[in-house]
């Protein structure tokens, strides 16, 4: 027993006595109060039930109210903020409520898990195309603290050449599988189209499959996107550039215009923070890669395979 664990636990019994200080001073705490016994439904109301807590590293999961706002004032501005959205040039104020509302975005995204569409149209500012580029990966940075697009972007490129040499390694139908990506990335492309390549043939390093992240549709082919719950859209025409990219959640188009599937992958992890999801279990260590090596959140516990890839990645 090392030292390291003496102190986390001391920590952990700091933090449990603190915790119950402040219920018994009614101190107003989201995070203690979603918990409480009375908030819970009648079926889960042991201790252990139902419990809402950060899993994957967020700082502020469940932040209190702004000083002197309460909900009903917060209310009001998200109604504000639904004019506000509907006016040209307006970002800066967009922003700004944006910014004044997110304790009440959390605890509605937390209390109430709400339907990817339903919180869409209550929260249209989050979704808007033209602010795609902004205000997910504000709230992603209002969640855990760091930049969502240029972490992810800048570690995905930084492991990208022993990614391709790692995947070249591999023999079988893995390696199989991975030779028409392989076969990409030695011709000439663009640096979107070789983070395509590289991110799909992580997946199917991984042992997942392509098909369950990506739906791959042609431009003048119906598409019906009810049965997809998680999964980025990518239409295709004549050239080896998409031309359109859209992210699919719950049978329904979220967010369309992403640009490219690797700025999908960036969106699709921030809508994940911002609403609260589940990792798809077919994608599981895609996501923990996605997470804990790209955006190096909660890096130190990693599962076996993903912690035998970082090793190699390294080394």
């Amino acid at each position: 027993m090392s030292g390291m664990y003496g102190w986390q636990q001391r920590l952990k019994y700091k933090m449990a006595n603190y915790r119950s200080k402040l219920r018994k001073r009614d101190v107003p705490c989201p995070e203690l109060d979603i918990n409480s016994m009375k908030r819970k439904h009648p079926d889960n109301r042991g201790p252990a039930q139902n419990c809402k807590k950060p899993r994957r590293a967020e700082v502020n999961y469940l932040p209190p109210h702004p000083s002197g706002e309460n909900s009903e004032s917060l209310e009001m501005e998200r109604q504000e903020l639904l004019h506000e959205v509907k006016k040209m040039n307006n970002s800066s104020v967009i922003r700004e409520k944006m910014a004044k509302t997110f304790s009440n975005r959390r605890l509605e995204v937390v209390s109430s898990s709400p339907a990817a569409d339903d919180f869409k149209q209550r929260w249209p500012a989050l979704f808007c195309e033209a602010e795609v580029r902004k205000d997910i990966k504000e709230e992603f940075r209002r969640i855990t603290t760091i930049s969502l697009e240029q972490t992810f972007m800048l570690k995905l490129d930084h492991y990208t050449p022993k990614l391709i040499t790692l995947m070249k390694s591999k023999g079988g139908v893995v390696g199989t599988r991975l030779m028409p990506y392989l076969v990409k990335l030695s011709q000439t492309q663009t640096i979107e189209m070789r983070r395509d390549a590289v991110i799909r043939g992580l997946v199917i390093y991984l042992g997942e499959k392509v098909e369950e992240l990506f739906e791959d549709a042609l431009e003048d082919t119906p598409f019906d996107a009810t049965p997809h719950t998680l999964k980025i859209l990518v239409i295709h025409g004549v050239g080896e550039d998409p031309l359109a990219v859209s992210i699919l959640i719950d049978g329904k188009e979220i967010l369309p215009g992403c640009g490219s599937t690797g700025k999908a992958c960036t969106l699709l992890m921030g809508l994940i923070y911002a609403l609260n999801l589940a990792y798809p279990p077919p994608l599981r260590y895609t996501f923990e890669v996605f997470q804990k090596l790209f955006l190096e959140l909660d890096g130190t516990k990693l599962s076996p395979k993903v912690q035998a890839l970082k090793s190699k990645l390294l080394s």
